[in-house]
């Protein structure tokens, strides 16, 4: 009778928490202005600041401190942000490049093994998100940070339902979860992965926020939080002391990289991003006949892939840091005579042979944001404090660690090399659209991918039309099931790998896109995570 009570109870509670599940609204329109985010919950307070007179940068802040709340897996204040935006008043678009930092102590032999960057205290560069969004707010904002960081403090302290993706996403890095000191915040008695629809409440990140909502960013780089950073760090064999953070990693504003597709100007993030990626791509595809554009032929796919697989080869070849480097010529790879010699070698080939976390957001006042931020792979370097609640990122894992004259060899104070790649898209002298993915490698095919399909499609369907990604090996990954089934046999004939994803695959990126048309504003969330999209309706 027990085991059968006991049964009930949990029968009882499964069905408790699978009604809390949330089917984001994916597609939503407004007059006065539009977010889309990677989770509803950051949606929602973007939205509120928006409804409440914000601007863009408010909304984008407070929204992607929400982020960092209930999507802990891609971001949160232990990792990185870059922002690309677009002022109304003065007229001006510019890339804030919010890159962490290696610690003072970072070398090379202090972190030998692969293991050790990529889970652990050793693992962990200095956390910049704070700093970037500080300074966004202060120069572009027009709230104060107390205020927009309040969503955030109430999300972790009522808690959110976890949603299936993180319950998948936690079952998937169940033992390095298990073994890392973050545990304690990410699941059930530090043993199992919450249950979808469960309500995941964060009390100690939630003190942490209100302690910054009360005492400025400032005491995260050098007072009581920095302090609790350095112990946690000095007990675990971490890098980070406070002498990192005391330097404060604030942001640094760059110039656009950009070019001109199918009649639109698009402007995306330069180095240490990979804006040039996506900039190569479409200068080639400018290049070719427009019935190779499209993903969803065997003709196109094959272009695609090739397309991409050169345009990352390219970007392997020709690394680039803006800060140290700034004697080597990037414009290469962006140049318009070398994209025609480039398209005309794919088209001879054809002939021959047949997680980070992104949200976008535009105001009713002319401004855009465009914002990807990251703790680096999925729970960042897999610990927290235990007093604090945060995770630290490992972007450590991001640095060069054979070639001694490669830009992103890892050095004291370096900068990791990103694939971020926000973007804005005008038309004319106004923006019309702001995109951006998460997705290492995949950030810059996917959003080619749905500027190709905005040719011929609506918004939702661009967004969420099937993909594929060419690495530069040659391995193809696509959604095979929701693509012709000639189009794999056509990749394979060329002399790709191909490796199919399940439909709506979590590996090939999650674009949010926000776009103005007619007076109305329209945003898109992908449907590939937990994204929605919202604006305000008054």
């Amino acid at each position: 009778m027990a085991w059968k009570a006991r049964t009930q109870i949990d029968t009882d509670q499964l069905e408790l928490e699978e009604a809390r599940i949330v089917e984001p609204q994916r597609v939503a329109a407004s007059r006065v202005g539009m977010i889309a985010t990677a989770h509803w919950c950051a949606t929602e307070a973007g939205r509120e600041i928006l409804e409440q007179g914000g601007n863009a940068v408010d909304a984008a802040v407070a929204a992607s401190l929400a982020l960092g709340v209930c999507e802990p897996a891609a971001s949160g204040i232990g990792g990185q942000t870059m922002m690309l935006v677009h002022t109304a008043e003065p007229r001006r678009t510019f890339a804030l490049d919010g890159s962490s930092r290696a610690p003072n102590r970072a070398a090379p032999e202090a972190v030998q093994d692969k293991e050790g960057r990529l889970r652990g205290h050793a693992a962990t560069t200095v956390p910049s998100t704070l700093a970037t969004l500080d300074y966004a707010l202060r120069h572009y904002g027009t709230m104060k940070f107390a205020r927009v960081i309040q969503p955030a403090i109430r999300l972790a302290d009522d808690g959110y339902p976890v949603s299936i993706l993180q319950n998948r996403l936690t079952k998937r890095e169940l033992k390095y979860l298990k073994n890392g000191t973050a545990a304690p915040f990410f699941l059930r008695n530090s043993a199992r992965a919450y249950p979808a629809g469960a309500k995941l409440q964060q009390p100690v990140l939630a003190e942490t926020l209100r302690r910054i909502a009360k005492r400025g960013v400032k005491d995260f780089y050098r007072g009581q939080i920095a302090r609790q950073i350095h112990d946690d760090m000095q007990a675990n064999d971490g890098l980070l002391h406070r002498d990192d953070l005391a330097q404060i990693p604030r942001p640094i504003e760059r110039r656009p990289v950009s070019c001109h597709f199918r009649g639109y100007r698009v402007i995306t993030f330069p180095p240490p991003g990979a804006g040039r990626t996506l900039v190569e791509m479409l200068n080639i595809l400018e290049n070719l006949p427009e019935r190779l554009h499209r993903a969803d032929t065997p003709r196109g796919a094959v272009t695609l892939a090739e397309v991409i697989r050169r345009a990352f080869l390219d970007r392997r070849d020709r690394p680039y840091d803006p800060t140290f480097y700034s004697q080597i010529d990037d414009r290469h790879m962006m140049s318009a005579d070398y994209a025609t010699q480039v398209a005309g070698q794919i088209r001879k080939r054809i002939k021959t042979h047949g997680e980070t976390s992104h949200l976008s957001v535009m105001d009713r006042f002319g401004n855009v944001v465009a914002l990807t931020q990251s703790i680096e792979r999925v729970f960042g370097s897999f610990a927290a404090s235990p007093d604090l609640g945060f995770l630290y990122n490992n972007y450590m894992s991001a640095f060069e660690y054979q070639d001694i004259a490669h830009p992103y060899y890892l050095r004291p104070n370096a900068v990791p090399w990103a694939s971020v790649a926000p973007t804005i898209v005008f038309r004319g002298r106004r923006p019309w659209l702001a995109l951006g993915s998460p997705g290492s490698e995949r950030i810059t095919p996917s959003i080619m991918q749905v500027l190709l399909r905005l040719q011929h499609q609506p918004p939702f369907d661009a967004v969420a039309g099937p993909r594929l990604h060419c690495s530069i090996g040659g391995v193809v990954s696509l959604e095979a099931a929701r693509m012709r089934d000639d189009i794999p046999r056509a990749l394979e004939r060329r002399g790709f790998t191909i490796r199919r994803r399940n439909p709506y695959s979590f590996y090939l990126g999650c674009v949010q896109l926000v776009m103005q048309e007619n007076k109305r504003f329209l945003g898109v969330a992908d449907p590939r995570r937990d994204g929605a999209a919202g604006g305000p309706q008054r």
